[in-house]
């Protein structure tokens, strides 16, 4: 091979590769792009054009004359080259202007061999394939002019499907076997992409093409079928045929198994094109997957039952004498061959009202467990909208059904038990009022023809439990609490809490804390101790909170080696653990002086201990009440005041202690609101407490209603008041003579613990609670 050696400009690409034979424009737009084509004209209007790429040069690069030089559309300057020949770069040479001149060496092209020639027409005919199938049929046939090896394989400059690495591979390759196999390979893996593309794409053609046709197909033999009376017994998900298979296989009440087969035919003639297609199927769905006649077999064995309820919970007697007592009549009809009574007046509807931690979430779900039936919960607190409980109709986009058929889809059974949380704290606005959708569900004499919007078929709820959970009842509407049987779950005594603890938290706080029982040993007496020092509550959420604040210390010092098992944790030993107390017997303290009286109140969390401070000053006649007083509580003090007034000389006050006094009368913690009648005797007391001059017994507590004449009136939440009592250390409880009988509710500990006196007029209220006028102690304040 014969090599000739020429001197002339480079000019470098960065962006393109320029192979023998092209014809291509470049822009002038760097100086560097200038100087060579400037210098060009001194070497009779050559140059080589050398690619770089990744910061290197190729050792190859094209000798290139410049056709013609012009500027493009927008001005810039330009020129036309043509790629010559292939040309080894050499080194660089002194040259004129500002140009690279370099020394390269011309590659001359070997003869074509017979191999050379079958590698370019295989290439030729690859390349005209590709152009066929992107719809460039006159290119592929000016292809057919090219028939030199060498130029056929350096028409791979033209491709748009090579990377600028793949171009520069090319140009570097100067043997033109090997050249027409590399180019030859890469337009192999080009055809094969287009033809699978070619290939989905016509597939999907076809695919849309057979589903109008199928769906067209169907349509007729569907319109033959029904012309011909033939019912398929069965058929593809979705389809007519596969909803009367369902139906026919299901006990479904008369009327839904018309509105079901009156909606397939609706299915049947609606295109499935139209969105009214989909409602339907889902409407379909929805009321096929409830469970009609499905029934869970009740557990009659009553002993067991109650075994279940003992084991879950301690106390709550009332709860688990209902619950028995339903299943006592379920056990005499099954004995004596009675069918259950079904239908109008036959529901269970239980409304379990107490403070928060007492068991009445959990307990639905232990009476579920005791009667062998289903448990679902549906929690109402903050619910709003009526649909919720009814159902959205169908015309609404993503209407569904209301929760309480949802509860039977999810439960599979249509006697379960169904806990509705919180009923107390449903909401309403301009979307509706739950609590009055709620007036049929929780009906027995409507319950059995129960409709949900969504469905439009009636329901039968009245073989559901229902049970529904309340902190206070005072705000559930007085319609809807009518219909339900109201039981009170007034708290737990601190017997009946070391109970829970022991039986309950302690296990569950243990396996938290992953504490083994023979690690730590917490004994009853700081159990009382937790129980009295560190909570006051009616339930036992808070106690669970501390026992397991202290098993985690205990953890923790186990973990770290401070301590080995067992660890023994008794009464004095509390305080080491959870810090100093948070409650403590202050009832000494406050009304150690006159004009202080304590209180029993009942709140959303249970009952209170409530404290009433009574002063007097110089001032315009009148009364001042604080603390956030409701209207009720406001005419209490009142007509407190007016009665000591007007009873003065009765109560041993002179009448002089009026004259020119302003009274104040505040209830403490300011930032609770506080209304309700029971504070009366309080106040009273409160006011001859301080006029008289006499402290009032620091364990005694009181409620009730007074009048003008004096007559203490009745009040309710007697059992959570009493609790209160206790809880707060009172032993001695005052109370309104006709809730005499209300006592019976107060358990027996408590009770035998407490001394009560009934009264009928405040001179028995304060006979109870004042300290004889003789043992005044002479440093206490009297009223000024």
């Amino acid at each position: 091979m014969t090599q000739l050696t020429h001197t002339v400009p480079l000019l470098p690409l960065t962006t393109g590769v320029v192979l023998p034979g092209m014809v291509v424009p470049m822009a002038l737009e760097s100086e560097e792009a200038k100087a060579a084509a400037e210098a060009a004209g001194q070497a009779g209007g050559q140059l080589v054009l050398v690619p770089h790429v990744d910061g290197r040069y190729s050792p190859i690069g094209v000798l290139s004359e410049i056709v013609e030089v012009g500027a493009l559309p927008g001005g810039s300057p330009a020129m036309v080259v043509q790629g010559l020949q292939r040309v080894a770069v050499g080194t660089g040479v002194p040259g004129t202007g500002r140009a690279l001149w370099v020394q390269v060496d011309v590659v001359e092209e070997e003869e074509a061999s017979e191999e050379a020639r079958a590698l370019a027409r295989e290439y030729r005919a690859v390349l005209e394939n590709i152009l066929e199938v992107r719809g460039a049929r006159q290119i592929a046939e000016r292809l057919r002019e090219v028939s030199e090896p060498a130029q056929v394989a350096d028409l791979a400059g033209y491709s748009p499907d090579l990377s600028l690495s793949q171009k520069v591979k090319v140009l570097e390759t100067t043997d033109l076997p090997a050249r027409l196999r590399l180019v030859l390979g890469w337009a192999r893996d080009t055809l094969a992409d287009l033809s699978i593309r070619q290939q989905i794409r016509s597939s999907v053609e076809e695919g849309m093409e057979k589903t109008q046709r199928e769906f067209l197909l169907r349509r007729q033999l569907e319109a033959i079928r029904k012309e011909l009376g033939e019912l398929g017994e069965g058929g593809e998900e979705g389809t007519p045929d596969a909803y009367r298979a369902q139906v026919a296989g299901r006990d479904l009440p008369e009327a839904v198994r018309v509105a079901v087969e009156r909606e397939i035919g609706k299915l049947e003639r609606t295109s499935e094109q139209s969105p009214e297609h989909g409602w339907i199927r889902t409407w379909l769905d929805t009321v096929l997957e409830l469970p009609w006649g499905e029934e869970s077999d009740d557990h009659l064995d009553l002993a067991e039952a109650r075994r279940v309820l003992d084991a879950d919970h301690d106390g709550l007697e009332d709860v688990k004498s209902r619950i028995v007592e339903h299943l006592a009549v379920r056990a005499l009809q099954a004995r004596r061959g009675l069918a259950p009574v079904r239908g109008r007046g036959s529901g269970a509807i239980l409304a379990l009202v107490g403070p928060p931690g007492v068991g009445k979430t959990s307990l639905g779900e232990s009476v579920a467990r005791a009667l062998g039936r289903r448990f679902v919960r549906v929690a109402l607190g903050g619910v709003h909208d009526e649909a919720e409980i009814r159902g959205h109709r169908r015309t609404y986009v993503g209407a569904q059904p209301g929760r309480l058929a949802r509860a039977l889809r999810e439960a599979g059974t249509m006697n379960p038990v169904i806990v509705l949380d919180e009923v107390d704290k449903l909401g309403s606005d301009y979307r509706g009022d739950p609590s009055s959708a709620l007036l049929e569900v929780l009906d027995p004499a409507q319950n059995h023809t129960f409709r949900d919007h969504y469905l439009e078929v009636e329901l039968d709820l009245s073989k559901v439990l229902f049970l529904a959970t309340a902190n206070v009842a005072e705000t559930i509407p007085g319609p809807l609490l009518d219909r339900m049987e109201v039981i009170r779950i007034d708290g737990y005594t601190e017997d009946e809490k070391l109970a829970i603890a022991r039986h309950h938290l302690l296990g569950r706080q243990l396996e938290r804390t992953a504490l083994r029982p023979e690690e730590v040993e917490i004994s009853d007496e700081a159990l009382r101790v937790v129980s009295a020092d560190y909570t006051r509550e009616a339930g036992v959420r808070n106690l669970e909170r501390e026992l397991g604040r202290l098993l985690r210390k205990v953890a923790t010092k186990l973990a770290s080696g401070a301590l080995d098992a067992p660890v023994q944790v008794d009464g004095p030993d509390v305080r080491s653990w959870l810090g100093r107390p948070r409650f403590f017997f202050e009832a000494a303290d406050r009304t150690s002086v006159p004009g202080v009286a304590t209180g029993l109140a009942v709140t959303g969390t249970g009952g209170d201990v409530l404290f009433i401070e009574a002063t007097s000053m110089e001032g315009p006649e009148g009364l001042t009440l604080t603390g956030q007083l409701g209207d009720v509580m406001k005419e209490s003090a009142e007509i407190a005041l007016s009665y000591v007034r007007s009873h003065a000389e009765e109560l041993g006050i002179a009448p002089e202690a009026f004259k020119g006094r302003r009274f104040h009368l505040h209830v403490p913690a300011g930032a609770v609101p506080k209304d309700g009648p029971s504070a009366g005797v309080t106040m009273t007391t409160a006011l001859v407490s301080l006029l008289a001059g006499r402290p009032v017994r620091p364990v005694v507590g009181m409620t009730g209603e007074v009048t003008l004449q004096g007559r203490v009136l009745p009040i309710g939440g007697v059992k959570q008041k009493v609790l209160a009592a206790f809880r707060a250390g009172l032993r001695h409880v005052v109370l309104p003579v006709r809730n005499g009988p209300d006592l019976e509710d107060v358990p027996e500990a408590v009770r035998d613990a407490l001394e009560f006196t009934l009264a009928e007029s405040v001179g028995d209220v304060l006979d109870a609670a004042l300290e004889p006028a003789g043992e005044t102690p002479a440093e206490l304040p009297l009223a000024s």
